[in-house]
């Protein structure tokens, strides 16, 4: 474990390693990068990178970053990300950040870190903000999940939180390795939610998850429907292929009939023309998850054009 004055010296050490998957990144990799070079560490910085066809290797190469390149059909959420656990072996901690996310602060990566002075604290999820060009709907789901007030939570909150308890996103997220390594690391083959895998796996271990809400980047996507549609539906693959997930931590109907409400209430003050439009996204939502709780009787054609993550059809069945 590792002491307080651990974590308050950990500024430009080799305690921390970034890992950012990218694909075809070279429109914000540099603003990513330069935006982590901006804070308040100094962290190593490893870009594992799914075959990209523009210049993200060399953007990211430039700014000083480590690049390994794997092959575009072998790219797995879980398993990707478990590269970088092995590219550090020495780390104490590591942070995952998306391609698409800016770090808002230079002290973001100095907050994400700041939780792990609870030596139980096995993971932290970051704060998201929506970017400058998002839609209503997209700003309303960024306020409702990610608020202004840090919490720690545990395998005792689960009854009253549910599946809100292992809430984490890779996007900005940080881990303890022994922690990360005490679960298994990241799940090998999944297609979706390897973050709230591990952090379910964490609380039913023993250890906390964290929300620091002053550790802020900008991460947002105005999703159209149709994408909303099939993300929806890997949500759906992904509870029915890991039903431990629902059977312990419940089913997420409770917190969508609350998200619903909180998007309505937004929308009215905000944007009311929207309401319509996000009315039938909810139901398109639903479909999809519920499409999916039976992808087992689907055809694999099928699924991979019902799948946002369609790379993940190539080798599963």
């Amino acid at each position: 474990m590792y002491s307080n004055d651990h974590i308050t010296e950990i500024a430009c050490s080799d305690s921390i390693g970034i890992i950012i998957p990218t694909y075809n990144a070279v429109s914000n990799i540099t603003k990513c990068l330069y935006a982590i070079q901006a804070s308040l560490v100094c962290p190593a910085i490893l870009i594992i990178d799914s075959s990209s066809t523009d210049n993200t290797c060399k953007a990211a190469m430039n700014m000083g970053a480590e690049v390994v390149s794997i092959p575009k059909e072998k790219f797995n959420h879980g398993a990707t990300r478990q590269l970088g656990i092995n590219f550090f072996p020495n780390v104490d901690f590591l942070i995952y950040i998306t391609q698409d996310a800016i770090l808002a602060s230079p002290d973001s990566i100095k907050n994400i870190i700041s939780p792990f002075k609870d030596e139980k604290v096995g993971a932290v999820c970051g704060r998201q903000l929506s970017h400058s060009d998002s839609s209503p709907i997209a700003v309303h789901a960024r306020l409702f999940n990610y608020p202004d007030l840090s919490a720690v939570k545990t395998k005792e909150n689960i009854p009253l939180l549910g599946i809100k308890a292992a809430f984490l996103s890779n996007s900005f997220a940080a881990y303890r390795r022994t922690a990360l390594l005490d679960v298994g690391g990241f799940p090998s083959d999944i297609i979706f939610g390897e973050d709230t895998y591990v952090a379910a796996k964490m609380l039913y271990a023993g250890w906390k998850v964290a929300y620091a809400s002053d550790a802020v980047c900008y991460h947002s996507h105005n999703y159209s429907m149709l994408e909303e549609f099939r993300r929806y539906f890997d949500i759906g693959v992904f509870h029915s292929r890991e039903r431990w997930f629902i059977n312990k931590l419940g089913k997420s109907e409770k917190e969508g009939k609350e998200f619903v409400i909180s998007e309505i209430h937004y929308l009215i003050k905000n944007a009311p023309w929207l309401i319509p439009s996000a009315l039938v996204r909810t139901v398109l939502k639903l479909i999809a998850y519920k499409i999916a709780l039976h992808e087992h009787v689907i055809p694999l054609t099928v699924k991979r054009k019902l799948s946002m993550n369609k790379v993940y059809w190539n080798n599963s069945i």
